[in-house]
């Protein structure tokens, strides 16, 4: 401390000359360097951490493998104001790193031009019987091949869904309308629609759909214990996290190909030729 001292005294005396530096004693330096050091280092860490809690660092999103947008119907199509229910606040993660695949358990002998009335008795069923807040898939495709919009939140945005009970985050679900189950056939329109939004929501964090990745549980309910780290397919199963047959031995065997398709809709070669 009487460094300091001695040092703001010679500061407010002005600027050191060549006589009064040949007074100051040599070894008070190192300590006058040290005291100087200290306080800009100080001031620096202070002044990146308010920065840091200010303006946080962008996400970058990844230029490469981007695939086109499908048409997707808005819910405004299925969900009428008589229908609706209060809800709170759409959920986000940061990113979207893989996508499970459903089947709706539901009758397949619709009209496709029926299909938002189907979707609204889902709606109806999980909001209702089950207390959940909203639908839970993040899109659901209709045995044509249309895709309609599922929960809220907006299409393009990582919406945190209800569809797979302990990998809900960083996750998208996909719910295809129908049964199906082993011999069931399933439309070739239906898995195209399928690999397009699969392709294209894997795209915006630069994942390739054939690819595996890293999930953690977040419900003991699943598979896996709470907070268990496991790899599974980008584009995966209902039943890889959860116990259940969804989507459907049918559908399940289909998914290669989808994945397939949805790897070269993103510009990359694929492991399977569809």
């Amino acid at each position: 401390m009487r460094v300091v001292r001695r040092t703001r005294e010679a500061l407010r005396r002005g600027p050191l000359t060549s006589g009064r530096l040949r007074r100051v004693p040599l070894g008070w330096l190192p300590g006058m360097l040290a005291v100087l050091a200290l306080a800009l280092c100080a001031h620096g860490i202070e002044h990146f951490a308010t920065e840091s809690r200010e303006r946080p660092a962008p996400v970058r999103p990844p230029a490469a493998h981007r695939a086109t947008r499908p048409p997707i119907v808005p819910r405004t199509a299925w969900l009428d104001r008589a229908t609706a229910r209060s809800q709170p606040p759409p959920r986000y993660d940061d990113r979207v790193v893989a996508v499970f695949l459903h089947h709706t358990d539901s009758p397949n002998d619709y009209d496709c031009a029926d299909a938002p009335r189907v979707i609204r008795h889902l709606y109806a069923g999980q909001t209702g019987d089950r207390s959940w807040d909203d639908i839970g898939y993040n899109f659901l495709v209709d045995r044509c091949g249309t895709v309609y919009e599922g929960r809220a939140g907006g299409v393009d945005r990582p919406v945190t869904g209800a569809h797979s009970q302990g990998f809900n985050h960083r996750t998208a679900g996909i719910a295809a309308i129908g049964t199906f189950t082993a011999g069931v056939p399933v439309p070739r329109a239906m898995t195209d629609a399928i690999a397009a939004v699969a392709a294209w929501k894997l795209g915006l964090a630069g994942v390739d759909p054939q690819s595996r990745v890293l999930l953690v549980s977040s419900n003991g309910r699943s598979r896996y214990k709470t907070g268990t780290p496991t790899t599974m397919p980008a584009l995966a199963a209902h039943k890889d996290g959860f116990m259940t047959s969804c989507p459907g031995a049918a559908l399940t065997a289909r998914l290669p190909e989808i994945r397939a398709t949805a790897a070269r809709l993103q510009g990359r070669t694929p492991t399977v030729t569809p």
